[in-house]
């Protein structure tokens, strides 16, 4: 299945995908300030009073997968009876994996406890004992169960009637197919890709923006060379270089590859810092941890924090959940194109459970390393984090370790084939919601791919040379992400619908 759709260009949607890049990227150069406050200000105002729903719309969605999973359509296999998987268990993982998470996951694995731990939340005491076991767990609730559930959804929404009924488009108007009369092609689902379009090209240009950092300083410790834009922008160059070079060799012979190195690569590291860190430390927090969010699963879901208003709810809570509602329909696309001849029960068992694993392992490991530095008193991590920057210190976490030159080296690899593979499979959704027609087994024109490749680096380097707009651009992805709520319904509508009509009774 490695055919390619040639001189099938779509020239309405590949325009649209253009001039949004534009129109992101123009307003930060022309008026940063004013664009800055008018976002920042919508963001706050969308997360104090709607942030509710998306709590709702988590509880919603991850119900809804487990109905599917355990009723009579779980067997239900995403394409022909006889079919079986494109891609093997472990690489199938690897791929859904890279593409859902990528360096992001580095970048919050190794900080995130810091900013609980000064601001905990549930009113606790900074730095009480209480506030350290939950630091050591919130992120695992945040990057767990739902935010796979979030991804989860667009991807059996499409890739059910992509490969069932056969429909030719790769894109996230397929999800919602019982809404459009008039098919992908309407108004109505033109505009549903172009909102997929923005949240896409906004949130992918967030993560180049947090990860290049991270990457550059990492660069700079083994190099002994300056950290300063000019480094960034080299950083971002080599990442594009990488991920275009992928896109253009295609998804088994470039992404996958990449993928399947990448597993290794980042479980040698995991392993590693467990290996010569503080082991029992990090497993005893990891299993309190794990404990701590399964014991107030329910309570975390619906906590709104309505006395005390700390913001603590909105601003990580919501900000995660209105995240992941994002960039669920990307990774759904991507996720609908490796799952050939999965049955919906094992798409869904291997999104919530192998995802939510592999993210907790780097959360219980990195994390936990990164805070009995603190605890212990031998890196003064928020310290550098307040005063520095969160880059610095996460270098400066893997340069304690033992060999700490070959542990940054392998971080710094990990992390950029981590960029990459996001960045590849990013450029492939946008390559196929900009061709007219995708069948199954067929991928995107391969230069359709490289370019979509190279201009989702633009945004990007737009973000480090203006201050304050990654930002700017990360509360405007929230703001846009409003509406894929009520697409939420719409793919779950859709999708129960197509099941009773194919499968009754």
């Amino acid at each position: 299945m490695n055919n390619t759709a040639n001189n099938n260009l779509d020239r309405p949607a590949f325009v649209a995908t253009v001039l949004t890049i534009a129109v992101l990227v123009v307003p930060m150069w022309l008026a940063p300030e004013q664009a800055g406050q008018v976002v920042r200000h919508a963001y706050d105002t969308i997360t104090a009073n709607l942030g509710f729903l998306y709590q709702w719309y988590g509880i919603a969605v991850l119900g809804f997968l487990l109905y599917l999973a355990f009723s009579r359509y779980g067997h239900v296999r995403l394409g022909p009876e006889e079919s079986r998987p494109e891609f093997s268990t472990l690489s199938w993982v690897a791929m859904l994996f890279s593409a859902g998470i990528g360096a992001g996951l580095l970048y919050w694995a190794v900080i995130e406890w810091g900013y609980y731990i000064d601001s905990p939340p549930f009113g606790l005491e900074p730095r009480s004992p209480e506030a350290v076991e939950w630091a050591a767990s919130y992120g695992l609730f945040h990057w767990g169960v739902n935010a796979w559930a979030f991804y989860c959804l667009p991807a059996l929404a499409i890739a059910y009637p992509f490969y069932v009924r056969k429909v030719p488009y790769l894109r996230l108007s397929t999800g919602c197919m019982h809404y459009l009369p008039g098919g992908v092609t309407s108004r109505r689902g033109r505009v549903i890709d172009f909102l997929y379009m923005v949240n896409l090209i906004g949130g992918t240009g967030t993560s180049l923006g947090l990860s290049s950092p991270m990457i550059a300083a990492s660069f700079a410790e083994l190099a002994g060379v300056t950290h300063d834009f000019a480094l960034e922008v080299m950083i971002v160059i080599f990442c594009i270089g990488i991920f275009g070079t992928s896109a253009y060799l295609g998804l088994e012979k470039g992404f996958k590859k990449l993928a399947d190195l990448n597993l290794w690569l980042a479980l040698t590291l995991l392993f590693f810092v467990l290996a010569v860190g503080p082991s029992l430390f990090i497993l005893k927090m990891g299993t309190n941890g794990v404990g701590l969010v399964f014991d107030n699963l329910f309570r975390l879901l619906t906590w709104t924090d309505p006395v005390s208003n700390t913001r603590f709810v909105e601003d990580w809570t919501i900000f995660y959940w209105a995240w992941w509602v994002a960039y669920g329909p990307f990774v759904g696309i991507f996720v609908t194109r490796i799952s050939y001849g999965r049955t919906i029960r094992e798409v869904i068992g291997g999104m919530l459970l192998f995802g939510s694993l592999g993210a907790w392992l780097f959360f219980i490991v990195f994390g936990n390393y990164a805070m009995h530095l603190e605890l212990s008193e031998l890196l003064p991590v928020t310290t550098i984090v307040s005063e520095q920057s969160a880059a610095t210190a996460i270098t400066a976490v893997f340069s304690s370790l033992p060999l700490g030159t070959l542990a940054v080296a392998a971080f710094f690899v990990v992390a950029v084939v981590f960029l990459a593979t996001t960045y590849d499979s990013a450029s492939f959704t946008l390559a196929s919601v900009s061709t007219k027609e995708l069948h199954a087994g067929e991928n995107p024109a391969r230069w359709l791919r490289v370019f979509w490749a190279c201009s989702l680096g633009i945004l990007p380097i737009t973000l480090m040379f203006v201050d304050g707009g990654i930002k700017v651009v990360l509360s405007t992805t929230i703001v846009v992400s409003v509406p894929l709520l009520f697409v939420g319904y719409m793919m779950a509508r859709s999708l129960i619908v197509q099941l009773k009509e194919d499968h009754p009774g």
